[in-house]
């Protein structure tokens, strides 16, 4: 089932290996092109064609009425209301912290001011993956930081069922997450729509949210249309135990992730290979118990991994190199160890810090960079939802204190237009 490396001296084919999940089927990315150009062209006619085509939905009108999300809502169990609601405080907690304020201030001494003038995104689209799969969860992390960056409307898309139906659970959560307009559209065709609008579906400057390798593509192709967040591949996990992590738990945590994806990836590195053998052994009690274990099986034979390194301090240099999306260190002076950590999307301290509580309650974000994307991306946050511009004022003794360095950088360039709308507020004088 999984495999077990003795050493791990050879990170870069470990870091290659883990890179695979990423290859794009070229044929396949010539599928998206087309259905992003149809849509692009087609408009609704479009957005009908493929509802039928992959959702197996015949639908009129994509927008979810209002009488829709409210009998949605009375549906819903009432504890996994309150459940929600909590969550969203948590995430409402968190990321209000990160709010910050535009920023102008007057140089000392100098008829100079400058500053960074932050402003919200007018309107931002939010993907939910739906279908077979439900992910209120995902609602919440990606409405919340907008609604508290200022976001005028949300727009939320989600691929119906095939009663051209979006979940309950869903609709629930985007009330209570306090989404604007939502659309019974999915995979590339909606990513589509929101990129360039269609007769009913607005269009939007920026779009969140993960997705299936349709999804992903497509954002690939009209980012520069409009702003994405990432690049989404697989999920994944790294937990870094020693001796005295409990096996059970490791092996709880690890599956958590492979029961997302066949290429999902769950790594353990550790310092003591009994404690691997014995995860090894909790893999398959606990397998024998869950519902995806097909899925599991495909996603630990091929991407799982328990590395028994030299040391934990080895084990770290291997974390810096996978940079894995969800990093788990069941170490007993993980206070400390985490410090070391530099790639990494989201770090779980301790035995009950385990990644699902990531995914749904702490208040954190779960959309988080994956396939090592973390040595230079961030998980989604509200500045995502922000842009920023500059201010520059300059009176006119601070021009003429500082014209001969403008006009002398402007030349050495080749630009002398440039030195010139510097010279020529000073001809007269």
């Amino acid at each position: 089932m999984i495999k077990v490396y003795n050493s791990a001296r050879n990170k870069e084919d470990l870091y290659n290996s883990l890179m695979e999940r990423q290859i794009e089927d070229v044929d396949l990315g010539n599928t998206v092109l087309q259905i992003v150009e149809k849509v692009k062209n087609e408009g609704d006619k479009a957005l009908a064609y493929y509802s039928k085509k992959f959702d197996n939905a015949s639908l009129e009108n994509f927008l979810v009425s209002e009488i829709e999300i409210e009998n949605a809502f009375k549906k819903v169990d009432l504890e996994l209301v309150k459940s929600l609601k909590k969550a969203k405080m948590n995430i409402e907690s968190f990321h209000s912290r990160q709010l910050k304020k535009s920023d102008i201030y007057k140089k000392d001494n100098e008829d100079v001011i400058l500053g960074r003038i932050l402003r919200p995104i007018e309107k931002v689209g939010i993907y939910i993956p739906g279908g077979s799969a439900s992910y209120p969860s995902t609602v919440l992390m990606s409405a919340v930081p907008a609604k508290i960056a200022g976001v005028d409307e949300i727009v939320m898309i989600s691929p119906p069922d095939n009663n051209g139906a979006i979940s309950d659970e869903i609709l629930a959560a985007a009330k209570i997450a306090g989404v604007d307009k939502i659309y019974k559209i999915g995979g590339a065709h909606g990513i589509a729509a929101l990129s360039y609008g269609t007769e009913s579906v607005d269009k939007v400057s920026k779009i969140v949210g993960p997705g299936n390798i349709y999804v992903t593509l497509a954002k690939k192709f009209v980012s520069g249309i409009v702003g994405i967040d990432m690049i989404a591949g697989p999920s994944e996990i790294v937990v870094v135990a020693d001796k005295w992590a409990n096996p059970k738990y490791i092996a709880a945590d690890m599956l958590s992730q492979a029961e997302h994806d066949e290429r999902a990836s769950a790594i353990l590195i550790t310092d003591c290979g009994i404690l691997g053998r014995r995860v090894v052994e909790e893999l398959e009690i606990q397998i024998s118990k869950l519902d995806k274990k097909d899925t599991v099986r495909k996603s630990l034979e091929e991407y799982g991994k328990i590395i028994v390194a030299d040391s934990i301090s080895e084990a770290i240099d291997i974390v810096n190199i996978i940079s894995p999306e969800h990093l788990e260190l069941l170490t007993v002076d993980a206070f400390e160890i985490y410090k070391k950590v530099k790639n990494a999307g989201a770090i779980f301290i301790g035995e009950y810090s385990p990644e699902p509580v990531g995914d749904y309650f702490a208040g954190t974000n779960h959309i988080l960079p994956t396939c090592a994307t973390a040595r230079y991306s961030s998980g989604l946050s509200v500045e995502d939802f922000m842009k920023k511009s500059s201010l520059v004022y300059f009176g006119k003794s601070a021009l003429f204190e500082a014209k001969e360095d403008i006009i002398r950088i402007a030349e050495a360039e080749g630009l002398t237009a440039h030195g010139n709308a510097i010279r020529i507020r000073f001809e007269e004088e």
